[in-house]
């Protein structure tokens, strides 16, 4: 991986309306539930088609899933919008340094002894899912009129995984990556002096939707900033501890990396037992808990009449979690950003407990209704 200039500063407040200029302000669609992905509409090739891509702060590599020219995708899914079709002009020639970059940002060596016309590219990412693809060179903006750079971006031909089959069902056409590299959106447009900081920030609302801005010439003020790790390919402020209000539920710090293309948020099997046992400590007897088929993977409770909003759950779910670091900032997570509403009337738990990592992953519900900023200007 490329060394990334600079730190990361992250910031962590209530969502503010915009006073600073920026060079791509993009709304965004989704939600964290029922659709499970914040989206951007960016538009691609010539002329100018849409494509919705979902924000992702864990990959630095952006991709549409595509057909490479076989007429088919192979394990391709059912997507919004018609398969991107390449021209042959477009393919990124192996023995190039977009070619370079993309296998370093990836951790791999670039052979281009098969197939020297084009750069092969194999993503895997911590869920499991990967994507296979061909790296290509072509418009990209988030504005069909406007002027619009040439950008290096993936037509993935393959999507695999475990039980990955064809034609599901999904509601974005392919990633936006924003993750750290040299091939990542940010850094491309940076390079080509298309804007002038590698800074970008995004804000997904509880209510759904919210926005990226990516090369803002200027900064809130007194803002709280915490710097990055620079030991790690992914957006980590570093170790931190959990608590649960007053009772430390983590007591050896743990690594938080923040990774929006993650819609929930993630913890180590064991540590998510004892973190659910807690919250479930603190809960009236008036709720049960009961399974709901829309999130069958999380614990879920319901109250009498249900509830309708996450107002509702103010009421039962008075908890309030937070993340503290080493540096001393803290990171606190109220019960609307660690629950969700089911269309069931269930208040379900966004927080989920993996047998496969060591790390707190922070997903898209617990950076609700926050400004989350990445700094990396030179």
């Amino acid at each position: 991986m490329v060394p990334v200039v600079g730190l990361l500063l992250l910031l962590l407040l209530l969502l503010p309306s915009t006073s600073y200029a920026d060079m791509w302000h993009i709304p965004l669609s989704g939600n964290v539930y029922p659709i499970g992905h914040f989206y951007a509409t960016m538009y691609i090739g010539e002329p100018a088609k849409p494509y919705f891509l979902d924000i992702d702060t864990g990959s630095s590599l952006t991709w549409i899933e595509c057909d490479a020219g076989s007429g088919s995708c192979e394990h391709c899914n059912k997507v919004p919008h018609p398969l991107y079709r390449p021209t042959p002009d477009k393919l990124v020639p192996c023995a190039t340094p977009l070619c370079n970059a993309l296998h370093q940002d990836l951790g791999r060596t670039n052979d281009c002894r098969d197939r020297p016309n084009q750069c092969d590219y194999d993503i895997a990412y911590l869920d499991g899912l990967g994507s296979r693809g061909v790296l290509l060179l072509d418009k990209l903006s988030p504005a069909a009129n406007a002027d619009r750079p040439s950008i290096a971006f993936g037509c993935g031909y393959d999507q695999v995984g475990p039980s990955r089959q064809q034609n599901v069902n999904v509601v974005v056409d392919g990633i936006l990556g924003l993750g750290r590299g040299s091939i990542d959106l940010v850094s491309q447009l940076k390079q080509q002096a298309i804007i002038t900081n590698n800074l970008f920030g995004h804000c997904f609302s509880s209510k759904g939707g919210g926005y990226l801005v990516i090369g803002m010439d200027r900064l809130p003020l007194n803002i709280p900033w915490v710097p990055m790790s620079r030991n790690t390919n992914y957006y980590s402020p570093g170790p931190a501890t959990l608590n649960l209000d007053t009772e430390l539920i983590l007591t050896k710090p743990m690594e938080v990396i923040f990774d929006s293309g993650s819609t929930f948020t993630h913890l180590p099997e064991d540590l998510h037992a004892q973190l659910v046992a807690a919250l479930k400590a603190t809960l009236s007897q008036s709720l049960e808990e009961v399974h709901d088929d829309s999130l069958p993977e999380h614990p879920c409770w319901k109250q009498p009449g249900g509830f309708k909003s996450l107002d509702d759950l103010k009421m039962e779910f008075k908890s309030v979690m937070s993340l503290e670091f080493q540096n001393g900032a803290t990171m606190m997570i109220p019960p609307e950003r660690y629950l969700v509403v089911t269309t069931n009337g269930n208040a379900c738990f966004g927080i989920l407990g993996r047998e496969d990592i060591n790390m707190y992953i922070v997903g898209d519900i617990t950076m609700h209704d926050q400004l989350v900023l990445y700094d990396q200007r030179d």
